[in-house]
């Protein structure tokens, strides 16, 4: 059994409670756009980390984490990458990787929009975005993911609402 955190497209900025959150978490997962080297050498002293790289990531970054992982854990295939688009709607070169083998779970970033969903096209794969944790972007709250890996199966995912997004810096008003 495994405890994940997940979380994604953090600019910059990596939000002091997330240690809370994760604390009972195995290995941590990153799914690119993490924008300070700083935050890989957190994370990595933390716990375990599994990250790719974004599309604002520089070359610091691309040295110490890569553009996909496709590993296995705990009986399931995982493919990790950054920009993926989601059902239906992937991009072009994720839908030809996930009609050739696609895996369990499908997870991505960019979007900076929180989505936990099934799709039935790729065998019933579990995609997941698990929206963005950083201040910068788009996007109204700041959200991670928790979850377990046990023996085939993913259960207790749990939606972790970091604040919202340009409220909660340290020494900010809410």
């Amino acid at each position: 059994m495994k405890q994940i955190g997940l979380l994604s497209d953090t600019h910059g900025y990596l939000d002091p409670t997330l240690f809370q959150h994760f604390e009972a978490c195995d290995e941590i997962w990153h799914a690119g756009d993490i924008g300070d080297k700083a935050i890989v050498a957190q994370l990595e002293q933390f716990k375990p980390l599994r990250a790719v790289y974004g599309n604002i990531d520089g070359h610091e970054i691309k040295l110490l984490t890569k553009a996909d992982l496709n590993f296995e854990l705990e009986g399931l295939s995982v493919w990790i990458t950054h920009i993926g688009g989601y059902p239906p709607g992937y991009t072009p070169a994720v839908r030809k990787q996930l009609k050739r083998a696609a895996p369990a779970i499908f997870i991505c970033g960019h979007s900076h929009i929180l989505r936990v969903m099934r799709d039935p096209q790729f065998g019933n794969m579990l995609y997941i975005n698990p929206g963005a944790a950083g201040q910068e972007g788009f996007h109204h709250m700041r959200t991670a993911l928790k979850f377990t890996l046990d023996n085939g199966k993913l259960s207790d995912m749990a939606v972790i609402e970091l604040g919202r997004r340009g409220r909660e810096q340290p020494g900010s008003p809410v």
